[in-house]
């Protein structure tokens, strides 16, 4: 199944099911039901990151990274893992974090600079924002390996983008995992712009082939077809329990909006591509299954969107209520344990701060 650059797809443009010998049995308990949970979240993904976008326009975060357009992609792969496996995650992943249970609240306080973190990860077997691009490949591979060790059940999983495969830190975790045999999933969200340039400037091939360059199992999927993403992340999440290595998947979606809130994609891209993958929304694809299925009603959609707007409210209310850290904050949780050079740094800082008490500044 791992193996050739034929694009998985489950659900067509149109909201039809697509069968697929290799891939379906991988998610023919998704029933109707279940579809319409997995539509319940895709529109709720995509109201936190509007409402997200709206505080930051608004000043109050720094900076956010939109998921815009790539919802199936995310809540796809999410949903196809257990509570034991461990998320290493990119700067985008608001869509997996959503489906992890973290508070939404506590996605912004890193954008609104009001932490170094957000959440612990332990609680949720995530960890919070990497902006050192591609780094988290390698955190996610070492802790791979450290479970194969320990012998513990799970697996991990490292979501980058495509321009991140630029960058060494890739190439060197795809070398230990394949070598190590680790129990990770490497999860490209091919969204096709590394900022400004397209991801033609970077590979010749797919990024699926470069994978199995390392002798890394890969598949490319629909990334904007929810029901295809949990296929193959089902089915890569299973091979890396049972012991047999690493799975790369790249998942072909695209970025509808800005790389982050202080880019300006209509510099670079034309509006005709914009206009092209808007006739492949993820959302409105199952909204289209659904609706062929009768199981759409004013009712349900009323009430999809009243949970949707109930997010954002608390969203922009944990937002607008969060406590600023105060400046000796950044010496706390250093260490896990009290540090002499910490306590010496506190103090200095300390003594200076005072010593400007009184000044203009």
């Amino acid at each position: 199944m791992f193996a050739g650059d034929d694009l998985v797809q489950l659900v067509s443009t149109t909201g039809e099911r697509v069968e697929n010998s290799d891939w379906s049995p991988w998610v023919a308990d998704i029933d109707i039901d279940a579809i319409r949970r997995l539509y319940e979240d895709l529109v709720v993904v995509r109201r936190i990151d509007a409402e997200a976008t709206a505080l930051q326009r608004q000043g109050e975060l720094g900076l956010w990274a939109p998921l815009l357009g790539q919802e199936a992609a995310q809540v796809g792969s999410a949903r196809a893992l257990g509570s034991e496996d461990f998320v290493f995650a990119s700067y985008r992943e608001h869509g997996v974090a959503y489906c992890r249970d973290v508070d939404p609240t506590h996605m912004l306080r890193f954008w609104r600079g009001s932490t170094h973190s957000g959440w612990n990860p332990l609680q949720y077997n995530m960890t919070t924002p990497a902006i050192i691009v591609g780094a988290q490949a390698l955190h996610a591979t070492g802790y791979a390996m450290g479970m194969q060790f320990d012998g513990v059940d799970g697996a991990a999983i490292t979501y980058f983008g495509d321009g991140a495969t630029s960058q060494g830190d890739i190439s060197e975790a795809f070398n230990f995992a394949a070598s190590f045999s680790a129990p990770v999933v490497f999860f490209c969200q091919n969204n096709q712009w590394a900022i400004s340039e397209p991801v033609s400037l970077q590979t010749s091939v797919s990024i699926a082939a470069r994978g199995r360059g390392f002798g890394i199992p890969s598949v490319r999927v629909d990334g904007n077809d929810v029901l295809a993403v949990m296929a193959v992340t089902r089915a890569a999440i299973a091979r890396a329990r049972e012991g047999s290595g690493p799975t790369l998947i790249e998942a072909y979606t695209y970025r509808m909006g800005p790389h982050t809130t202080s880019d300006d994609p209509t510099k670079y891209r034309p509006a005709a591509l914009d206009e092209e993958w808007k006739a492949k929304d993820p959302l409105d694809r199952i909204r289209r299954l659904l609706d062929a299925s009768a199981a759409l009603d004013d009712d349900y959609l009323a009430q999809v969107q009243r949970q949707a707007d109930r997010t954002a409210a608390a969203l922009r209310e944990g937002c607008l209520g969060t406590v600023e850290p105060t400046a000796l904050s950044m010496f706390d949780h250093v260490y896990a344990e009290e540090h002499p050079l910490i306590d010496e740094e506190r103090r200095q800082f300390v003594t200076y701060r005072d010593s400007l008490e009184g000044t203009t500044r």
